[in-house]
């Protein structure tokens, strides 16, 4: 008997593996999912202008990224002894406006040539509600009713918030799609909606949200057939795993065995059998190193390290191309 609907995932003869890189965009959904693929040692670039929600801003700041911007003082503002950019995270936000500055540049920089040879990009949608700055005179560095990335706690007077139309979202990314297969025509796109529920939208104000971004991905995958793929983590949690359960303490964001559970429908159909094997190893070596031992002197625990080291060396030696300079070095630091 079958108690729950498995959900079906067309991976479109997708096989990633260790030689591609990966650049990762969008809501803090994606964040997870970048994180398991960079402590699984594939070369990711995880979200150049932090955490993203809705479709425009993350159009946005891919256009600016294929333009090498870069940002200047009258594009920052301040707000509560903090530099903040209205196309950014918080997480770049400081106390000191140079700083800001350099480390919204250098991640353009960063993302510019990462771009470029990048294999896929992976896109995860969160919302379909946006805020329009509704300020003159460039009062948060950015020009008035232009859609911004991060309200950073600002009054909510200085915006206009609404939900946008499927034929808003196709028609923007349809332009910026052909911006990026124009610099690189062999990227494959990946999108996915966030199954993190925004609750402060209403029930119906998030089911309308959600609805209106499926509804834009699907049309984007008919135009642009084999080059878009898109991948149902919304539908997974929602319709397959569809308990409690598998929510935080929240009831929106979905838990770490949910998210473990996503990460297995993922890397089972869009990874290469040769890189499920390299994950395996990766989190064994991982698991190992998040041991803490009761005697670091001991002899069983240094014999232990010396086989965990012969055991990196051998997957460095089969995979040179896989960054483990680091689990080396913390193994011989333990060393006596």
């Amino acid at each position: 008997m079958r108690f729950r609907t498995e959900v079906k995932i067309d991976s479109n003869q997708l096989k990633i593996n260790h030689n591609h890189s990966l650049l990762l965009i969008g809501s803090c959904f994606v964040e997870h999912m970048g994180r398991k693929l960079n402590d699984t040692k594939f070369n990711v670039l995880i979200n150049p202008y932090g955490v993203l929600y809705n479709p425009l801003s993350i159009s946005a700041s891919l256009h600016e990224i294929v333009e090498k911007k870069e940002y200047c003082k009258d594009q920052l503002f301040n707000h509560q002894g903090l530099w903040h950019s209205a196309m950014h995270h918080s997480s770049f936000s400081n106390v000191s406006q140079t700083e800001v500055l350099e480390h919204i540049n250098r991640e353009i920089n960063t993302a510019y040539n990462f771009i470029n040879q990048s294999d896929y990009l992976v896109v995860t949608f969160g919302s379909a509600w946006v805020y329009h700055n509704k300020l003159q005179n460039n009062k948060i560095g950015i020009e008035t009713s232009s859609v911004v990335g991060n309200c950073h706690k600002l009054p909510e007077r200085y915006f206009n918030r609404r939900l946008i139309s499927v034929s808003e979202i196709t028609k923007e990314w349809n332009s910026l799609l052909v911006d990026l297969f124009s610099i690189n025509p062999s990227m494959k796109i990946i999108f996915t909606v966030s199954p993190i529920r925004h609750l402060r939208d209403g029930l119906q104000g998030n089911q309308l949200s959600k609805s209106t971004l499926l509804l834009a991905i699907h049309e984007l995958k008919k135009q642009w057939n084999e080059q878009v793929v898109y991948f149902p983590a919304y539908e997974i949690v929602l319709d397959e795993l569809r308990d409690y359960r598998f929510f935080s303490d929240d009831m929106c964001h979905p838990s770490l065995l949910a998210i473990e559970y996503i990460w297995e429908k993922f890397t089972g159909s869009f990874l290469s059998p040769e890189s499920l094997a390299i994950i395996e190893e990766c989190n064994q070596i991982n698991k190992a190193l998040s041991h803490r031992p009761f005697n670091p002197e001991s002899k069983e625990h240094q014999c232990f390290l010396r086989t965990l080291i012969d055991k990196i060396e051998k997957l460095s030696k089969r995979y040179p191309n896989l960054a483990l300079n680091k689990e080396l070095e913390l193994c011989h630091t333990q060393l006596i």
